[in-house]
């Protein structure tokens, strides 16, 4: 299992004119050697798009991505690297998207398929990233 991040499969679906070619290719890879997925998270700022949830699934269907639930371990690790955030100095604001989707990965020992890995690398230095 590979988790996606929202930029990628945004990428696909609005046929960005930068980053298609490499997220459609980097998306097919990730389908070649295992199962791509999305959390929670990934879900949330997708249907952020949407008026209507059956759209959002049909398109994640198409890109034959699936929800992995995210563990209580996962949840909990994103509790913590957002106070090591905050005590780097980091602005107090909702807990940040990328330490669910990097807590996730780590947690369960899943690459994280993105072009924006700077809190990834940050704050989950252990897990493996795909990006360009």
């Amino acid at each position: 299992m590979t988790l996606v991040d929202s930029n990628v499969a945004i990428d696909v679906l609005t046929a960005d004119p930068t980053w298609l070619d490499w997220s459609a290719a980097a998306l097919q890879s990730v389908h070649d050697t295992g199962m791509p997925c999305i959390n929670e998270v990934t879900y949330a700022e997708l249907a952020a798009r949407y008026s209507a949830e059956g759209a959002l699934q049909r398109d994640l269907d198409t890109l034959g991505l699936r929800l992995a639930r995210t563990p209580e371990s996962g949840l909990f690790l994103a509790g913590r690297a957002f106070a090591a955030y905050r005590a780097a100095g980091g602005p107090r604001t909702s807990l940040l998207a990328d330490f669910f989707i990097g807590a996730h990965a780590e947690a369960e020992g899943l690459p994280i398929l993105t072009r924006d890995p700077r809190r990834c690398r940050t704050y989950f230095p252990d897990i493996v990233l795909i990006t360009p």
